[in-house]
């Protein structure tokens, strides 16, 4: 009589592909581990057989989170409108901006087709008011707005706080009440586009201690000479703010340029490996005669420039937020597809090391600059906070997409793959709005009260 073990060993064994078991035979010797498994107990077979059943059948894929930069859930802190804004900013981004910003960036070109649809989405207006005033939530509207812009691409967010922030800003704080009539509505319906000039070929960081640019003053107008560069929109702008020095009092102030003025030329910068949708320009002012109703009537010193600076620096940290969080994202979703060795990528402990780095920084960066915006509307942040906030996320960016890129092997230099772009733009965030070594000594001598300064 068989011994009940050994019957349902047979038994199980009856119910093997023979191949599978022809080729396990030359790996083991079966007659050893039959004679073993018929000195099993029923409940020893019982567990045995639930292992090999689960080993047998194939395993589920369960399914994989979204790729979500929002670790710690930012926009629960939002209001309603503000998460409506945002989510109208991503739609537009992802619609509108992703299909066609690869061919503009590679033109070295900013797709003009795009401001209409801008002026429909009507942000401009979520952050300021017809009299030059801001919203009491101004700060962090514009913040998660360029986030969510920078998120998809940097260049568009960039238009956007040029116009909206830095040359909207100026008119704001230095215009009279007739220049605010004037031009405050058209720059809010973007019906105008505007511009700022403030950096010159010899000097970014410099342009606080003197300006080359002149202005001197010739009856009812002002007669300008000099060179900006990196002039972002001015290659389309329809008013350009332009900031030079008054020969007569050493003062710096603020003029609008109209397209089209006399004396005003420029010329599109090329050759830029960051930011190519952006079109800056290289602006030459020879005698160029400006009207004295368009001279910024309340800008009557570097105060005022310094001002507009401030206000919009904020919003340069936040690019670095967005342009990160566009790169994570991108790579958690290549780590969760991309497939190397006979798995995913995402499933090496050093790739997810990666994805957990960025995630950090970005976090961070989010808290902090949220943080940064909300003082900036209660009106408590200082030159220090905000030159510490862009310092950190403009660095980190840098890391976060170095990261990215890395993660994407040989494809993250492709621009079909979206990272490679954000790797490019990151560089032009880490050095404008202020260098990170100027930055960084613009709190150092805040908090050691020590300046080093040359």
């Amino acid at each position: 009589m068989q011994n009940p073990s050994t019957e349902k060993v047979g038994a199980a064994l009856g119910g093997l592909d023979p191949r599978k078991v022809e080729a396990l035979s030359r790996r083991l010797d079966l007659a050893a581990l039959v004679d073993a498994a018929s000195a099993m107990s029923d409940t020893q077979l019982h567990a045995l057989g639930g292992m090999l059943a689960t080993q047998a059948s194939p395993r589920k894929e369960r399914p994989l989170p979204a790729a979500n930069g929002d670790f710690y859930d930012l926009m629960s802190t939002l209001s309603d409108r503000q998460r409506e804004i945002a989510a109208r900013v991503r739609h537009f981004m992802e619609t509108e901006v992703a299909p066609i910003m690869n061919g503009y960036w590679s033109r070295d070109e900013f797709p003009q087709s795009l401001i209409p649809k801008l002026r429909d989405l009507n942000l401009t207006r979520e952050i300021w008011n017809d009299d030059g005033t801001r919203t009491p939530d101004a700060s962090v509207t514009e913040g998660i707005i360029i986030m969510e812009m920078c998120r998809v691409d940097v260049s568009t967010a960039v238009f956007f706080g040029v116009h909206a922030g830095l040359a909207l800003a100026s008119v704001a704080l230095g215009g009279d009440e007739r220049q605010l009539k004037e031009f405050m509505p058209r720059l809010l319906d973007l019906d105008m586009v505007g511009a700022f000039g403030l950096t010159e070929p010899e000097g970014g960081s410099q342009v606080s201690r003197g300006l080359r640019t002149t202005a001197r003053r010739d009856g009812d107008s002002w007669v300008l000479n000099g060179e900006k560069k990196w002039i972002g929109n001015s290659t389309f702008s329809d008013v350009t703010v332009i900031w030079a020095r008054d020969e007569a009092d050493d003062q710096v102030k603020g003029f609008l340029v109209r397209r089209g003025t006399p004396g005003f030329e420029v010329e599109k910068i090329q050759g830029k490996i960051a930011l190519r949708m952006v079109e800056n320009g290289h602006i030459r002012l020879s005698e160029c005669r400006v009207s004295e109703q368009d001279r910024l009537q309340r800008a009557t010193s570097f105060r005022t420039t310094a001002d507009v600076l401030r206000l919009t620096r904020a919003g340069v940290a936040w690019q670095g937020v967005g342009c990160a969080m566009g790169a994570y994202e991108l790579a958690l979703k290549y780590a969760q597809t991309r497939e190397q060795f006979g798995k995913k990528i995402g499933e090496f402990q050093l790739i997810q090391n990666h994805l957990v780095h960025m995630l950090g920084n970005l976090t961070a960066m989010q808290m902090l600059c949220l943080r940064l915006s909300g003082m900036e509307d209660a009106g408590i942040m200082r030159d220090e906070h905000a030159a510490l906030a862009k310092v950190v996320t403009a660095a980190r960016c840098r890391e976060t997409v170095a990261l990215a890129r890395e993660t994407f092997g040989g494809n993250g230099i492709l621009l079909e793959y979206g990272v490679a772009k954000h790797f490019c733009d990151t560089e032009a965030i880490y050095s404008y709005e202020g260098t990170n070594e100027i930055n960084t000594l613009v709190v150092g001598r805040a908090v050691s009260g020590l300046s080093a300064f040359v």
